[in-house]
């Protein structure tokens, strides 16, 4: 049976603080005014675009003996420098993203930001390009590797991850 207490709001210090420490990012109490709420809101979504930001300008991808920052949009071979264009840098990026796994030309495709006629060989000529610029592993093995039907693959997937 409920008392007179259930009907009002979890205004009490300890309710905020239990509130908090489970993880809310904030606690309003009832009965509040919206304008209060929504510089509330405003203000958690402030936090949450800094720590968004933060994360993305220190995120690099490490796959083997590459690694490509995001951020800056530069690639290393073994700590030296791939000069690189922009489409080769876009398409090793989402390679490298998905290393060990097929990445379809149509997706490779819209990197560029174009639709792919039957003729049209662009991703292929920035896949040789990019075969030609950054070589073989360093185990001899083909780093990106051509998916007959399906697509291309960056080939060194044990040793991929997130810095």
């Amino acid at each position: 049976m409920c008392t007179s207490s259930c009907s009002q709001a979890k205004g009490e210090e300890i309710d905020r603080v239990v509130g908090l420490e489970l993880g809310a990012d904030d606690y309003l109490a009832k009965p509040f005014y919206s304008r209060e709420l929504m510089a509330r809101i405003r203000a958690v979504l402030r936090r949450s675009r800094t720590a968004e930001t933060k994360a993305t300008e220190n995120q690099a991808l490490a796959v083997g003996d590459l690694c490509l920052d995001e951020a800056a949009r530069t690639v290393t071979q073994g700590g030296v420098p791939a000069d690189l264009t922009t489409a080769e840098f876009d398409l090793l990026q989402m390679l490298l993203v998905d290393a060990g796994k097929i990445v379809s030309r149509d997706r490779l495709a819209k990197v560029l930001g174009r639709n792919l006629g039957i003729f049209d060989r662009a991703i292929d000529m920035h896949i040789s390009n990019l075969r030609r610029k950054l070589g073989a592993l360093p185990n001899g093995m083909e780093r990106i590797r051509t998916v007959r039907n399906a697509g291309y693959l960056y080939a060194n997937p044990r040793s991929s991850g997130r810095l």
